[in-house]
């Protein structure tokens, strides 16, 4: 009987922008106050891009050359790129691309982006596990990289939306095992469009004629919308319920789980998905105080600072889980 493969993460590596932007800085330019931000989202500081210092695509690199050093794996010996992002440095092509150019890859490995907004990271990271999985690669590099900072409305009109983003790259290695019970266990995807203008950058536009001009004409369809209430109703149940999912398939119970990774959308609903599995604060893992919602970049910059700081060991049971724009959500369940 031939031996199944996984998937297991062999390195992790984050980025963020040097430009710390506290909400002290933020408070005249959209009049808004450090104590309402921290009062709704739990940020106090986030990162902004240097125009000119930082792209989507460098970031990526940066963070990516961080976890190929921790696999011991050279960037030729990548055989797939899976990028997540909805800011990528151009409209066409992707940032996949244009992070193989960064790291000097020239293998010709295929580069894939993905654009699942928040749960961004937890799809492209499913993609790469299957690819792994049925054997036609053994070397694949997932990442979530975002700016956000320059496609915010930074006034007072804007701030219940612009104060929640910052930005920043998070990556990881998936290398193959044959060890029983360890790496990715499942991943679980989930979307719901009816629900699509919830959360949603309208423009640009190709289903508009002369989309150009149009985009003009509606300027604040530029900006990111947000029915706050609802993403928040939203995401306080699919959360427990993707998590349930990984733990059911799994025959694990939520006082397994040694470290949540949520989506870092609000802290809020991560205090809320914590209390309803009885997870204790060492098994949840948050740094949107620091760098508020980075969305694709938000749940690998997460795994790696928890791996670096020693929250995370082998044989722990950790759990990834997002949810954002589409309405999508999702789980990856690891041994690790």
């Amino acid at each position: 009987m031939a031996t199944l493969r996984h998937s297991y993460i062999a390195g992790v590596g984050h980025y963020v922008p040097s430009r710390v932007v506290k909400n002290a800085e933020l408070e005249p330019m959209m009049n808004t106050s450090d104590a309402w931000i921290q009062e709704r989202t739990g940020i106090q500081e986030r990162r902004w891009f240097e125009e000119g210092t930082d792209t989507t695509a460098n970031m990526a690199a940066n963070a990516s050359r961080k976890a190929l050093e921790m696999a011991g794996v050279e960037a030729n010996d990548v055989q797939m790129i899976v990028f997540a992002t909805l800011s990528p440095d151009y409209f066409f092509p992707g940032s996949g691309v244009l992070l193989q150019r960064e790291l000097g890859i020239t293998n010709n490995c295929p580069a894939l982006d993905v654009r699942n907004q928040c749960s961004g990271f937890v799809y492209a990271l499913s993609v790469a596990d299957q690819f792994i999985r049925t054997g036609m690669y053994d070397t694949v590099l997932v990442v979530g990289s975002e700016i956000h900072s320059s496609g915010l409305d930074k006034s007072p009109n804007g701030r219940g939306v612009a104060v929640i983003f910052g930005d920043g790259a998070g990556a990881v290695v998936l290398r193959p095992s044959t060890e029983e019970g360890q790496g990715i266990l499942s991943t679980h995807l989930h979307s719901q469009g009816e629900f699509a203008e919830e959360l949603i950058v309208k423009e640009p536009s190709s289903n508009r004629d002369n989309r150009n001009q149009r985009m003009m004409e509606n300027e604040q369809d530029l900006y990111p919308f947000m029915n706050g209430q609802n993403v928040f109703k939203h995401a306080v149940v699919r959360f427990p319920q993707v998590i349930k999912e990984a733990l059911d398939q799994n025959g694990y119970q939520p006082q397994d789980v040694d470290m949540l990774i949520p989506h870092q959308a609000n802290l809020r609903i991560t205090q809320y998905v914590q209390q309803k599995m009885g997870l204790t604060d060492d098994k949840v893992f948050s740094n949107i105080q620091r760098y508020g919602n980075t969305t694709a970049a938000s749940v690998p910059l997460a795994l790696s600072e928890a791996v670096q700081e020693g929250k995370i060991k082998r044989g722990d049971l950790v759990c990834l889980a997002a949810f954002g724009s589409g309405f999508t959500w999702a789980s990856a369940l690891i041994k690790w």
